[in-house]
């Protein structure tokens, strides 16, 4: 029956989920805005009840003994039924939204550029799908979903972009993911959200959006040096 009473209530944010864009930075911008109006309702009423019964109720002589209103059974009952129906009913409600939202997040864009992420103590290293790889800098082009396969070479990490509002864990033997959507050009922190060990505070890097063209080119040239140094090897 409850799970039934949850899908329900799934199906009734339907409309508000399709509204979102695919992006987890705007989706739980949107979501913590909700919260916050949902808690500032609830602040306001529970304010403003408690101002008037302070109000209506107060003692005005120094002798004075107060006596409260007489209620009836129902009146008590409805007191405490229907108060606590809304706020179970509010609970669920954003309950489902953000069920709903973790969903679009953990299912990636499929035009996507996929990265690899091994984590260590104490950096990030990133292999791209040409093979090359850098070392706590991240160059993405701006206007594409990126999608990070990670693991771990010795501690659990937990790679964390403040901007994008993605967090996720990196641990040995396991691969885990993230994705986020740099939509502008610009230079973002990438910090590890994980005590790692004593250079944990250290264990930062960056992600560079740049605009396509440019990171075409970035990537190509990089593309380049990794095929020059491969030809210059023994054998190579």
């Amino acid at each position: 029956m409850l799970r039934r009473f949850w899908w329900l209530l799934c199906l009734w944010c339907a409309p508000l989920q399709a509204a979102e864009p695919s992006d987890p930075a705007r989706g739980w911008d949107r979501l913590w805005h909700e919260y916050l109006i949902d808690v500032g309702i609830i602040f306001v009423v529970f304010a403003a009840l408690g101002a008037y019964f302070m109000l209506r109720y107060r003692r005005r002589l120094p002798d004075e003994v107060g006596d409260g209103p007489k209620l009836t059974p129902l009146a008590c009952v409805a007191w405490a039924v229907i108060p606590a129906f809304v706020f179970i009913a509010d609970d669920f409600y954003l309950a489902a939204r953000s069920w709903q939202l973790w969903n679009v997040y953990r299912d990636v864009p499929a035009d996507r550029l996929e990265v690899k992420l091994e984590s260590a103590a104490w950096r990030w290293d990133f292999t791209y799908p040409n093979g090359v790889q850098v070392t706590n800098e991240l160059r993405v082009p701006a206007g594409k979903p990126v999608m990070l396969r990670m693991t771990s070479a010795d501690y659990v990490h937990s790679f964390y972009l403040p901007d994008f509002r993605v967090k996720e864990d990196s641990m040995p033997g396991r691969v885990t993911y993230l994705w986020f959507y740099p939509r502008n050009p610009g230079e973002y922190l990438a910090t590890c959200a994980e005590f790692c060990g004593m250079m944990h505070s250290k264990m930062t890097g960056k992600v560079i959006a740049m605009p396509p063209g440019d990171f075409a080119a970035w990537y190509a040239e990089e593309e380049k040096k990794l095929a020059e140094a491969k030809a210059k090897k023994p054998g190579g």
